[in-house]
């Protein structure tokens, strides 16, 4: 008790009035004593607070960037699936160009096939000509044999028969010749028309072809287009967070400013309440 010993030896001797004081004194001190020790819990628990909510928001950024690079990287999983899903559609439309390139080739030796039989029945049925011919020409010698004979019989017919005999066989020859030609002829305009038929073809197909690659060129540009147009708007959007996030962080520097002036002038009230006690 040497603080209580103080006040005595300076308040002299002890009387009613001056333990009273001293009481009051003590009491006063006390209070005090107690007033600052609030005091001092009180900004404990502001610092705490404050420290708390730093790491929160500490904490809370740190988990915005994991979201923020974990989203980044779905994208760019979504993209690599997209290119992949692409490839994939133009190795399906290869093959099947492949197939198709393939089913021609198969028509197209078929049609050679075809062809092929045609002229062997073709050449069939000339042997087959040739031999009725020759059967004709034995059968004509045979009649000739037999003309000659009735000939030497009937001298005075023979000049008759002969003159009608070769008449019929000029007939024949040129009846024959005028079938062989139309018959080239009709050959002729055969071999031609499946010639301009062919060419037809081919025109188309390479016509189809160059259709094919417009639309696929026309394809890919406007696949381009609409790739530039998401970049820009992905871009866009993240200008504008970033734009949202400075705002909020010029927000939170200007509150904790406003809260930190709002301390400092709490600290000078209480500084000139101790100075007045």
């Amino acid at each position: 008790m040497p603080v209580v010993t103080e006040m005595v030896a300076t308040l002299g001797p002890v009387t009613v009035t001056s333990c009273k004081l001293l009481d009051m004194l003590l009491k006063e001190r006390r209070k005090r004593r107690k007033k600052r020790e609030k005091k001092e819990k009180r900004e404990k628990k502001e610092k705490r607070e404050k420290k708390e909510k730093r790491e929160k928001e500490r904490e809370e950024r740190k988990r915005k960037k994991e979201r923020e690079k974990e989203r980044e990287k779905e994208k760019k999983r979504e993209r690599k699936r997209k290119r992949e899903r692409e490839r994939e559609k133009e190795r399906e439309k290869e093959k099947e160009r492949e197939r198709e390139r393939k089913r021609k080739r198969e028509r197209k030796k078929k049609k050679e096939r075809e062809k092929e039989k045609e002229r062997e029945r073709e050449r069939e049925r000339k042997r087959e000509r040739e031999k009725k011919k020759e059967r004709e020409k034995e059968r004509e010698k045979g009649r000739e044999k037999k003309g000659e004979r009735k000939r030497e019989r009937e001298k005075g017919r023979e000049k008759k028969g002969e003159r009608k005999r070769e008449r019929e066989k000029k007939g024949r020859e040129k009846r024959k010749g005028e079938r062989k030609e139309r018959e080239r002829e009709k050959k002729g305009r055969e071999k031609r028309k499946g010639e301009r038929k062919e060419r037809e073809r081919e025109k188309k197909g390479r016509e189809k072809r160059k259709e094919e690659r417009k639309e696929r060129k026309k394809e890919r540009g406007r696949k381009e287009e609409r790739k530039r147009k998401k970049g820009r708007k992905k871009e866009e959007e993240r200008e504008e967070e970033r734009k949202k996030e400075r705002g909020r962080k010029e927000e939170r520097k200007r509150k904790k400013g406003r809260e930190k002036r709002k301390g400092e002038r709490k600290e000078r009230e209480k500084e000139r309440e101790r100075k007045k006690e």
